[in-house]
C-alpha cells in the first residue's frame, strides 16, 4: 500500500483537527479534515482483496473499487473548479475521458470500473491528493472564503469540505458493503 495514504499528517497526528505547518490557519484546519476522512477510508478498505474491492450488493449497486474512483474523479473536479477556475461541468475532453464514467457511477462504472487492486485506487487517490496539498500552499484564508456565485452561493471552503464529507459519506457505504462481503 502506498505509504503517504493521509498525505498531510503523520498517521499518529490524524486525529488532531487543527492548523498545520506549511497552510494558512483555515486550509491547514481542512487539510486535517481531509487527512481524517482520508484514514479513515485507508483503514476501512486497505486489507481487501480484488474480489472484494467488485463486490456487488445488487445489480444496481456500486462497487467499492468504483467508488474510491468516484472519490479520486470528485476531488480532481473540485481541482479543475476551484484551483483552475473551470466552470462545474466545462472540463477537457482528456478530463473527462479519463474521470466521466467514476464520477457518475452506475451501470458505466459496473461495465468497466473492475479488476483492480487497492493499490490502484490509493495510489490514484493519493495521486489526486498530492496536487490538492500542492495547491492547497499556494493559497491563504482569503482564496477559502471565496464565494462563487452559480447555482447557489459556494465558497472554496464549503467546496472543499464537501470533498471531505463525500468521502466520508462514502466511507459509510463501505463499512456497510464490507459487512456483507461473504468468506
Amino acid at each position: 500500500m502506498p505509504t503517504n495514504a493521509y498525505l498531510g499528517k503523520a498517521e499518529s497526528d490524524v486525529g488532531v483537527i487543527g492548523p498545520i505547518e506549511g497552510f494558512s490557519p483555515q486550509i491547514g484546519i481542512l487539510v486535517s479534515m481531509l487527512a481524517f476522512t482520508r484514514w479513515q477510508v485507508v483503514n476501512c478498505v486497505k486489507a481487501m482483496t480484488v474480489r472484494d474491492l467488485d463486490f456487488l450488493i445488487d445489480d444496481g449497486a456500486n462497487t467499492i473499487g468504483a467508488s474510491l474512483f468516484h472519490l479520486a474523479a470528485t476531488e480532481t473536479y473540485y481541482q479543475l473548479n476551484t484551483f483552475d477556475g473551470m466552470e462545474w461541468g466545462n472540463w477537457p475532453v482528456d478530463i473527462k475521458q479519463k474521470w466521466e464514467v467514476a464520477f457518475g457511477l452506475g451501470d458505466p462504472a459496473r461495465k468497466v470500473i473492475k479488476g483492480n487492486s487497492v493499490d490502484y485506487y490509493l495510489t490514484m487517490l493519493n495521486t489526486a491528493r498530492e496536487k490538492t496539498l500542492i495547491e492547497f500552499r499556494k493559497r491563504d484564508d482569503q482564496w477559502l472564503a471565496t464565494t462563487e456565485k452559480g447555482l447557489g452561493r459556494w465558497n472554496n471552503h464549503a467546496k472543499w469540505f464537501h470533498v471531505a464529507e463525500h468521502e466520508s459519506n462514502h466511507n459509510g457505504q463501505f463499512k456497510f458493503l464490507r459487512s456483507r462481503i461473504q468468506g
